[in-house]
């Protein structure tokens, strides 16, 4: 179960993320509405692949997942823009990954 959640979460983000850049890029980059049109396709198709995680918990899946948001925001932006983190944005990507696993997988009676 843990490895479908984490493919979910993974899938979720690219959609998310990559959505919320192609919509960045098409406004603060002046790429044009084809891209902020795109953007806006895959910000929709983010909502449903969320609705998919086999836990039913609708906070917890949303508090995890903004974890999982956070580092994966930061990986995005270091494929798709060269952005460079300092050590203090990788230590915070991975106290975020703590938290997703500890929402997400801890044992729970």
């Amino acid at each position: 179960m843990a490895a479908k959640s984490i493919a979910l979460f993974v899938l979720a983000a690219l959609f998310e993320i990559g959505g919320a850049w192609l919509v960045w890029q098409g406004i603060r980059e002046h790429r044009g509405l084809i891209w902020v049109g795109a953007g806006v396709v895959a910000l929709g198709i983010y909502g449903f692949v969320a609705t998919l995680q086999p836990d039913a918990e609708f906070g917890r899946i949303l508090a995890a997942y903004g974890g999982v948001f956070v580092a994966g925001s930061l990986a995005w932006g270091m494929a798709a823009d060269g952005y460079r983190p300092d050590r203090w944005d990788l230590v915070g990507a991975a106290v975020c990954l703590a938290g997703v696993g500890l929402i997400m997988y801890a044992p729970r009676s």
